[in-house]
């Protein structure tokens, strides 16, 4: 007896709506993931962008992979770039060691008095290129009065800790342009000092440090420490000591763009209390407050 056999159902296969399915469910788990790491690296809006893929190809799992890729270039790209051999970092925790190092520094910038057989006295003393020479009487009062040079020790501490803050990185190792004593490297984020340069005491350090946080507060009205620099709008009258400067051969190779950038801070580098505003104002660090060292503990009665 032969059996009926019934007709078989083929099925279909169910089209299911564009971003539907197992797919889309990881990338919807992982785009707030994504999206909050993004967000705690402080990538910015270019970095916000990248997401969108996500959102258009939901069904593509390669998609996501490139899209981590790139937001891990993206966190990469946020820090500072690991110091060279040899290089130091410096930080606010440094600042009692830095300090007491300039300190040893300016005592050589001090006048000495050398007794002569006949009599008489024989001063020796070191001075910058814009100071003047001394009469007698003023070396005299320079040795009984030395200079304590607390304002510019205090104007590198608050150049330190808004540099820190606002995520830039200052190391103590030699640039990469020979003679020069410091060096802005937005790329990097990081900014480098001649080690020689804590060696010329409080003064020179502060104007090198502030020129170059001058540098970074340019790169910053460009949109953030990685762009290139550009001018900020500030005086560009130099005076003789620093046209002196900007005509070393250093500069030789420079463009008419960056010339204009070193006039300006080289015209802007003596102003100690310029450089922490310029950083407050074009590289702002959210809940950024001036640091200060403890009070000390009252003393026991």
């Amino acid at each position: 007896m032969s059996k009926t056999r019934r007709p078989s159902r083929r099925s279909r296969p169910v089209r299911r709506p564009r971003g539907s399915g197992p797919r889309s469910t990881v990338a919807g788990r992982l785009a707030p993931v994504l999206m909050g790491l993004v967000i705690s690296t402080g990538g910015g809006l270019a970095a916000l962008a990248l997401l969108a893929p996500l959102t258009r190809r939901t069904d593509t799992l390669l998609a996501l992979q490139d899209l981590t890729f790139q937001l891990q270039e993206v966190v990469l790209a946020s820090r500072p770039a690991p110091p060279r051999p040899g290089d130091r970092v410096l930080s606010r925790a440094d600042l009692p060691w830095l300090q007491q190092q300039l300190k040893t520094a300016d005592l050589t910038w001090q006048p000495r008095a050398e007794p002569l057989g006949d009599g008489r006295i024989r001063y020796t003393y070191k001075r910058r290129l814009d100071d003047p020479p001394l009469s007698i009487a003023q070396i005299e009062d320079l040795r009984r009065n030395p200079p304590s040079h607390e304002a510019e020790r205090a104007a590198i501490a608050d150049l330190l800790t808004m540099l820190e803050r606002v995520g830039v990185q200052v190391v103590i190792g030699a640039p990469r342009k020979d003679r020069a004593a410091g060096e802005w490297e937005p790329s990097a984020r990081t900014l480098r000092l001649r080690p020689d340069v804590i060696e010329k005491g409080s003064v020179e350090f502060a104007r090198v440090l502030n020129h170059e946080a001058i540098h970074v507060a340019q790169s910053c009205r460009h949109g953030g420490l990685g762009a290139r620099p550009r001018l900020l709008g500030l005086s560009m009258v130099l005076d003789p000591i620093s046209q002196r400067h900007l005509e070393d051969p250093v500069y030789a190779r420079a463009s008419p763009s960056e010339i204009s950038l070193e006039r300006e801070a080289y015209a802007n580098q003596n102003q100690l209390s310029l450089g922490p505003a310029l950083l407050a104002r074009e590289c702002p660090a959210p809940g950024w407050r001036p640091w200060a060292p403890p009070a000390a503990a009252p003393a026991a009665r």
